[in-house]
């Protein structure tokens, strides 16, 4: 089954402070080179327009739960959140449907 998972990501001031072109080249070398791997999928969402609490949303699809782990590990020690641009303010992993998995495994 494919693992999905929902970041909740908080936005500092200092990111905001950085200009449209260097934003993208933290971003580049942070999740650009983190979550490419084979079986991997980085999506991004605003939110700040939305939540007060929350600026970002970020949904990576994993194959594999031990690729999924190795990457956050890389992404904390990317500069997105070493240099505090960015707080992970919460993890939700979850399978898309995994109710019909069971059922198909387990319900007769």
């Amino acid at each position: 089954m494919k693992l999905t998972i929902f970041l909740l990501l908080r936005a500092d001031a200092s990111w905001l402070k950085l200009s449209r072109d260097r934003r993208a080249q933290v971003t580049e070398k942070s999740l650009g080179a983190i979550f490419t791997g084979p079986g991997m999928r980085l999506r991004h969402f605003d939110a700040e327009a939305f939540h007060a609490r929350i600026s970002d949303i970020a949904v990576i699809e994993a194959n594999d739960p031990a690729a999924y782990y190795f990457a956050i590990e890389a992404l904390r020690d990317s500069p997105l959140i070493t240099e505090g641009y960015f707080e992970l303010i919460e993890i939700i992993p979850s399978y898309e449907d995994g109710f019909r998995a069971y059922e198909a495994a387990y319900v007769a």
